[in-house]
């Protein structure tokens, strides 16, 4: 297919937002939408590639269209993308709108009268942050290191907290409405990437934390079929302990009455919050916590009721889906960081060494009622009880929850909230998918960390979002890896075997003098094999295999509830 373009170069130098300052250049990409004005910057190389941000993909969900499905962005004359776009409404987000429906497009290489079929693999990021924070934002996930390989990179924005995951189980508001954002970002790629240089066949969806949640459920959604061909879910799956279900309508009335709406029926609530300021939103977030900043996931996806007239993303529990083969059938790489959300104990230690016992004495005192909100599995019940018991027992062996036992809570806060999840997703599709699935650990440990002690400024280990700093250049709290760095290493690895997967369906290139000797080979039911991504690439087996024993035996894979009853209007 040839792609009309248009490269109107404009001479001077142009502030970009990126780290470099390079003597840049602006082009006009022609693409099916409308052209859309981008600007020049360099990867951490030196390699020149195009740069379009907070491109306007849904039209913005404001007014009688705030919790509803996103609409698809009308078609523009030109498009002024060469600065940062909003972020979706959360508390303290840089630069924030309900206008942010937005994603941004970074190439290496634009189509050209010489050369209009390009066809570079596609990259798609979601981000992480709960579901209620972060953004795709340059600032957050910048594109330099992954610019040195020759994909198309697209990072993608979603509505968020319960502007984008508002259930009330009902026709007002059935749920997964960031998801359902999501969806159309991967509508616009199919239409709009060729004219950036990149090949609409071969799409990879790539997502970390709630973004893998996001991965884990695009590949069960009817909605999503046909929009990607590969996918990466980095430390997170919808596959967890407990099935997500019908709704979460406790929240949506807690957040009416946050901000004074009536509770009565749910219309009535929905057509209130229509009217309230989206700052109101962001900042009532504190309020939904429960004890001290816990639970970790507040807003969740959930199984949409039947209603007439708008699409269905999550039809049933994600993991029945994959059971039933439901799934796409695609090439899947998944894993975790070493250590995930253990650093959650820096705190309680260093209050512990400055006299303050209060997290260990309160959750040591309270188990029984503080264990499910903190690891998030049913309350109030014999069997919340007896798991709760059960985990006690396999962590701490039944001493008190202190400091001597710490290193038990650390391996129950990477276990429960990340570790066993994405065992459970991969052992899955390694069961239904003919497909390969790539399972692996980051355990690097670089001079940087998202966790360091207070007095050391050292890393805790290497915990949840750890990785990312090897893929992205997080400009606003870590360094930029330069070539003589002792994190280049990796930075070289993991981006190669990512963009490698990307292209081939496969991490490991071949004829590769960085990956000598390297196999990485797929994950199945019997050989149960993964590769530790340290400062080697290392072939193990058993991923924390008594651990997630444990689990697999407290939480048995059970049929999801029934979810076809039709709503009305």
């Amino acid at each position: 297919m040839k792609v009309p373009i248009t490269l109107i170069l404009f001479a001077g130098f142009i502030a970009t937002g990126f780290s470099q300052d390079v003597q840049n250049q602006e082009a006009e990409v022609t693409a099916p939408i409308g052209r859309i004005r981008g600007s020049f910057a360099e990867s951490r190389l030196g390699r020149r590639f195009f740069s379009a941000r907070g491109i306007r993909y849904g039209e913005p969900p404001i007014g009688e269209n705030r919790f509803r499905q996103a609409i698809p962005a009308i078609p523009f004359d030109v498009f002024d993308a060469t600065k940062e776009g909003p972020s979706c409404p959360q508390p303290g987000g840089v630069l924030q709108s309900e206008d942010c429906l937005r994603l941004n497009v970074y190439t290496p290489e634009l189509p050209s009268p010489g050369k209009p079929d390009v066809g570079k693999p596609v990259l798609v990021f979601f981000h992480p942050g709960g579901f209620y924070a972060f953004s795709a934002q340059s600032i957050s996930f910048g594109p330099e290191y992954l610019m040195d390989t020759d994909i198309v990179l697209v990072t993608v924005n979603y509505r968020l907290m319960s502007l984008g995951f508002m259930s009330t189980g009902d026709s007002q508001a059935p749920g997964n409405l960031g998801l359902k954002d999501q969806v159309e970002a991967l509508r616009w790629i199919q239409r709009n990437i060729a004219a950036f240089g990149g090949d609409p066949n071969c799409v990879t969806i790539s997502g970390y934390s709630a973004g893998a949640w996001s991965v884990s459920l695009h590949l069960v959604s009817p909605m999503s079929k046909g929009l990607f061909h590969r996918a990466i879910a980095m430390s997170g799956s919808a596959t967890t302990p407990e099935n997500l279900g019908g709704h979460q309508r406790h929240l949506a009335v807690k957040q009416a009455e946050i901000l004074d709406c009536p509770t009565d029926t749910t219309e009535n609530m929905i057509a209130c919050l229509r009217t309230k300021p989206f700052e109101e939103f962001a900042n009532s977030l504190g309020k939904f916590f429960e004890w001290y900043g816990l639970p970790i996931l507040i807003w969740s996806p959930v199984v949409e009721p039947v209603v007439p007239g708008v699409e269905r993303f999550l039809t049933a529990e994600p993991t029945e889906l994959i059971r039933q083969g439901k799934a796409e059938k695609v090439p899947v790489m998944t894993g975790i960081t070493k250590d995930e959300f253990a650093g959650v104990t820096v705190f309680w230690v260093e209050m512990s060494r400055n006299g303050n016992n209060s997290h260990f004495e309160d959750v040591d005192a309270n188990w029984e009622e503080i264990a499910p909100i903190i690891f998030q599995y049913q309350r109030g019940t014999p069997r919340s009880k007896e798991i709760s018991r059960a985990l006690r027992t396999f962590y701490f062996k039944d001493q008190p929850v202190s400091l001597a036992t710490v290193q038990g809570l650390a391996n129950l806060f990477r276990d429960s909230i990340i570790g066993f999840p994405v065992h459970r997703f991969a052992k899955l599709m390694s069961e239904v998918s003919p497909q390969p699935v790539y399972y692996y650990e980051v355990t690097y440990q670089g001079r940087y960390s998202h966790r360091v002690w207070n007095d050391t400024q050292k890393p805790y280990g290497v915990v949840h979002h750890d990785d990312l700093l090897y893929l992205f250049y997080l400009k606003s709290n870590f360094p930029y890896f330069k070539v003589d760095d002792p994190e280049y290493q990796t930075v070289k690895r993991m981006t190669t075997m990512w963009t490698n997967f990307a292209k081939t369906g496969n991490p490991i290139p071949a004829n590769n003098q960085d990956f000598e000797n390297v196999t990485w080979e797929p994950l199945t039911p019997s050989n149960k094999k993964y590769l530790e991504i340290g400062d080697n690439l290392t072939m193990k087996t058993g991923l924390y295999a008594k651990e997630n024993e444990e689990w697999d035996r407290l939480f048995p894979v059970a049929p999801a509830r029934n979810t076809k009853t039709s709503v009305k209007h």
